[in-house]
């Protein structure tokens, strides 16, 4: 099956009340665990990938890989680029034939961020590529990402924003963090911030970043087989239920499938010290991603 763009994933997931999730990937067998779990449950899925792990990996490659796994199912599957903090890395994503893009204008002056993100739908949507936008400041850090601030989504600016720039989904900044350590404190999510949103731009799908719950079975394997996490926090996975039936339709997770995936390394590592293959010792890491993956389904979709 040919890969989608995400225009109507998200407005069935707003007008049904469920999210899709979202989930970060950067070699193959991420994108395998992924696509696999999402075609055994026949569930829309969005494969994303950041700014930083097309640099490592290549976006050609990645859009090769996830293109041969859609193959395979019958289910909708979006390639979405993560955080594209320039308006031509969000074009090489798209002429690399990524079916999403998201630009991340959030630490730029208002109109600023109006001007750049206009310029991104234009060239996306004369490609039918959907572009989402990031509005208010997300704290902590992950990948190429870093706010030391955090300030929620205005729903005025909001509704400006998106009459200016046509974008098709909007990333809002409700209380989430990015990371593995997300907060000394628990997390507290904003729903009255997402609610008087929605109310402002109705319509329009609204997205949630730095979302993973962090699990502590795969930190605590990773301390265990020689890591060092210090401190880490996620969000709690009864907020991830909640969010799911409000009017955030895109849920993103990455850091919970970097922490299975390099869970299962180790211990394999650790236990199978005559292992050199990484065709033997990538596999636990897949599996994790996998049960990941279907958990999240669970939390987000209840499928």
């Amino acid at each position: 099956m040919a890969l989608v763009n995400t225009d109507k994933m998200l407005k069935k997931a707003l007008e049904n009340g469920y999210a899709v999730p979202a989930f970060n990937v950067c070699n193959m067998e991420t994108v395998q665990a992924v696509a696999e779990v999402a075609g055994e449950k026949n569930v829309p899925v969005i494969i994303s990938v950041s700014e930083g792990a097309g640099k490592y990996a290549g976006f050609e490659y990645i859009r090769a890989i996830v293109e041969e796994a859609s193959k395979h199912y019958p289910n909708d599957i979006a390639l979405h680029l993560d955080h594209g903090k320039s308006v031509d890395v969000c074009k090489k994503a798209i002429d690399a034939g990524f079916t999403s893009v998201m630009f991340d204008g959030s630490a730029l002056p208002f109109n600023e961020n109006i001007a750049e993100t206009k310029k991104v739908v234009e060239y996306a949507h004369s490609k039918n590529v959907t572009v989402e936008a990031e509005l208010g400041k997300i704290i902590g850090t992950e990948d190429m990402i870093h706010s030391d601030t955090e300030s929620f989504t205005d729903p005025k600016e909001a509704r400006e924003f998106v009459s200016q720039t046509g974008v098709d989904s909007l990333a809002i900044s409700i209380g989430t963090a990015h990371g593995v350590n997300k907060s000394i404190k628990t997390p507290v999510i904003q729903y009255g911030v997402i609610d008087s949103v929605h109310e402002a731009i109705p319509g329009l799908p609204l997205v949630a970043h730095g979302s993973s719950t962090v699990p502590a079975k795969w930190v605590e394997t990773i301390r265990k087989y020689g890591g060092e996490i210090k401190k880490s926090q996620g969000i709690s996975e009864e907020d991830i239920v909640k969010m799911s039936k409000t009017a955030i339709c895109k849920i993103n997770m990455d850091t919970d499938l970097r922490l299975a995936y390099t869970a299962g390394i180790r211990q394999d590592l650790s236990e199978h010290p005559e292992h050199f293959d990484q065709r033997e010792y990538n596999k636990l890491g897949k599996a994790n991603v996998k049960e990941q993956v279907a958990h999240a389904f669970e939390l987000v979709i209840g499928k």
